[in-house]
This record gives structure tokens, sequence and C-alpha cells, in this order.
């Protein structure tokens, strides 16, 4: 037997691996088509097909307002996020600060620290602090959950950078903010990217943290869709689910043609 055909997996891994990645599609499928049911519950299969649900969610208030609070602290987290992220990595990797180790481990406590504590102690220190209930609160709270995302990526593409490079611009008479933006940046710039995404998405479906910061007068979409299943569900709610996982996949499809984004997942 030739060494391809030994290095080839058998059909018994393939197998598992499709049922594997279908099972893990199944809950998406499910609620796809239950978006076009005529029904007023949630029915699989679906009884007849309308997109009237979608023209519901798209003219209710309720629903615009939370997607529009939910796109206002996504974009305005994502983008705090990238620039506090990348000069913390930056520092990091030319270990301008000591402790680098300890401050890049504080900098990530947020990715495995439960969300549910991370809101708990957000929801203390803002009562403490008075910023509960507004939305520059609210805005920061989602900064602290993103930027690891964006640290984590920018280190990643930072340490196979070649630091000859950045050094050869500044003999040329660059400054060390010119060799930064105009050779460093744009190296790094796909993998900013991802980290970008990221934060977005980690941004826009957040629930634990942010149903312990909002007030009464808001509402984002995550938080919506979760108080709508509490009282009742609707097709609804698969309805701007489906739009959600939409707009996700035309976003990653692309960032995928653009950036090669599985490059950097």
């Amino acid at each position: 037997m030739s060494a391809a055909a030994e290095d080839r997996p058998g059909w018994g891994l393939t197998a598992t691996a499709f049922a594997v990645v279908a099972f893990l599609q199944l809950p998406v499928i499910v609620v796809v088509l239950a978006a076009f049911s005529t029904t007023s519950y949630l029915t699989i299969p679906p009884q007849g097909l309308t997109l009237a649900w979608f023209g519901k969610v798209l003219s209710d208030p309720t629903y615009l307002s939370a997607i529009r609070m939910s796109l206002i602290l996504a974009c305005g987290s994502t983008v705090i996020s990238l620039g506090l992220g990348v000069a913390a990595a930056y520092a990091l990797f030319r270990k301008v600060l000591p402790g680098s180790e300890a401050i890049t481990s504080f900098l990530m406590a947020p990715l495995v620290m439960p969300a549910v504590v991370v809101g708990v102690a957000l929801l203390q220190f803002y009562s403490m602090s008075g910023l509960r209930g507004s939305l520059i609160g609210l805005l920061l709270a989602h900064v602290v959950i993103t930027v690891p995302y964006v640290v984590r990526s920018a280190l990643a593409n930072l340490s196979g950078l070649d630091l000859a490079v950045e050094e050869a611009a500044r003999v040329l008479g660059a400054s060390g903010f010119e060799a930064f933006r105009l050779v460093t940046l744009p190296l790094i710039a796909p993998g900013l990217v991802a980290g970008a995404l990221f934060s977005f998405i980690t941004s826009l479906d957040n629930v634990p943290v942010t149903i312990f910061l909002i007030s009464a007068s808001q509402t984002t979409l995550p938080v919506l869709i979760f108080s709508s299943v509490e009282m009742g569900i609707d097709p609804s709610v698969a309805a701007v689910s489906t739009l959600l996982i939409l707009a996700t996949g035309i976003v990653l499809l692309i960032a995928e043609r653009r950036f090669g984004f599985h490059r950097f997942v």
C-alpha cells in the first residue's frame, strides 16, 4: 500500500465527521425552516410557506430599535477594541512594559471567566459608579468582553512578523509611528480583520453580560429574543434569527474571499 493511501482517512472517520457536522447544523436548519411557517407557533416541518414573519420583524418598531441598539454597541465596541487591542498587543510584543505575561493574562481573563461572573462584577461596579443603565456603561462593558479577541489575533500575527522589516523602515528615516503605520499595520491587517469579526459577533449576540446592565428603556436584539422566548415563542423569533444567520454568513463569506479568513481561526 502506498504512503498516500495510508495517510488517506478511512470511510468510517469521514462518515463520523459528516455526522458530527450535520448534527451541529441541525438546530440552524430547524430555525430557518420554522421562519417560513404559516402558523402562529413554531412547527417542524412548516405548515405552508410564507415570508410574512420576516415582514413583521422588519416593520416592528421594537425589533428595529433592538437591532439599532445592537449594531451601535457592536460597531462601537469593535472600533474601540481595535484601537486599544492593537496598542496593547504591540506594547506587549515589544515588551515595552514590565510583567508582560501577567498583563497578557489579565487582558485575556474575560475569555476564560464565566460571562455571568463578569456581568455580576460589572453590575456591582456600575451601581457604585452610577454607570448602570447608561449607553456609555454598556458600551464599555462590551469593550471589556471583546478586546481580548483583538489582542489575541494581533499577538498571533505580530509573533510571525520579521522585526527587521520595521527596523529597515526606521533606518530609511521613518519615525516609530510611521514605521508601525506604514509597514507593521498592513502586514498584520488580515489578522486584525479576524479579531474585529470575532469582536463584532461576540458583542452582537451577547446576553449574559448585557442583561445585567441594560435599563428598562433599552434592549438589544439577543435580549429581546431571550425575553420573547420566555413569554411564548412564535415564528418571528425564528425569522429574526434567520436574518442574523444570513447576515453573519454574508460577512464571513466576504471576509474569506477578501482576507482568507480561515487562516486566522
